[in-house]
C-alpha cells in the first residue's frame, strides 16, 4: 500500500501550516526547515515552483501519491465541470478521507489503516480499498465486529467537525455520504487552480 511514512512536521513546516491536523512540533517551529532557520534568505519562489508546491500540499494533505494524483486530475478534466473544483470533490469522495471527516479515525493516514484493516463497510459491503471512491447516498458504517475498538470509540468522542455534505448517527455507528460537497463546503486550503495550471503546461 503507497503512502509517505516519512517526518509529518517537517512537511508542515515546509507548506507553512499544519495539513496533517494538530501538531505541536509545527506551533513551535512554523517556518521552513533548514540549517539556518527562520534567518535564512529565501529567494522569490517561480511561477513553476509555487504551483508545484501548492500540488505537492494537495497531495500531502490527502495521503495521495504522484501517480494516483496524476489519474484524478485526468479524471477532473475529462469531466464536465471546472478541474480544479472536481479535483478536491474526487479527493474528497475518497473512502479514507470520509472516514476521517465522519470522526471514524483522528487523521487520514489513521483511517486509512482502519479501511485496510477491513473495520468499515460500504453499503453493508466491506470494503478494504482506501481511494474507493462513494457515490451520493451510499452508507459508511463501522463493521459490528469493529464497533467496541477503543481507537474508533477515542475518536468518535473526541468528533467535533460537522460537515453538511455528511450525516452521521451515534447510535448505529454509520454515516451517509449525502452528496458530493461544493467548493466553498471544503475547507482545505489550496488554491486548485495553480494545479491545473501546472498539469496544463
Amino acid at each position: 500500500m503507497a503512502r509517505y511514512t516519512g517526518p509529518k512536521t517537517k512537511i508542515a513546516r515546509k507548506f507553512g501550516e499544519a495539513i496533517f491536523g494538530e501538531d505541536k512540533s509545527f506551533e513551535k517551529r512554523n517556518y521552513p526547515p533548514g540549517q539556518h532557520g527562520n534567518n535564512r534568505r529565501r529567494g522569490k519562489k517561480s511561477e513553476y515552483a509555487i504551483q508545484l508546491a501548492e500540488k505537492q500540499k494537495a497531495k500531502y494533505t490527502y495521503g495521495i501519491l504522484e501517480k494516483q494524483f496524476s489519474n484524478l486530475f485526468k479524471k477532473a478534466s475529462s469531466s464536465k465541470g471546472i478541474t480544479g473544483e472536481i479535483l478536491l470533490q474526487l479527493c474528497e469522495s475518497r473512502l479514507d478521507n470520509v472516514v476521517y471527516r465522519l470522526g471514524i479515525a483522528p487523521s487520514r493516514s489513521a483511517a486509512r489503516q482502519l479501511v485496510s484493516h477491513r473495520h468499515i463497510t460500504v453499503n453493508g459491503e466491506l470494503v478494504n480499498i482506501p481511494s474507493f471512491s462513494l457515490n451520493a447516498g451510499d452508507v459508511v458504517a463501522v463493521r459490528e465486529k469493529s464497533k467496541s475498538l477503543a481507537a474508533i470509540e477515542n475518536s468518535l468522542a473526541n468528533r467535533n467537525d460537522v460537515y453538511e455534505w455528511l450525516s452521521w448517527n451515534s447510535e448505529t455507528k454509520q454515516g451517509n455520504f449525502v452528496s458530493v460537497p461544493e467548493r466553498m463546503q471544503i475547507p482545505e486550503n489550496i488554491k486548485e487552480q495553480l494545479i491545473v495550471e501546472l498539469y496544463s503546461k
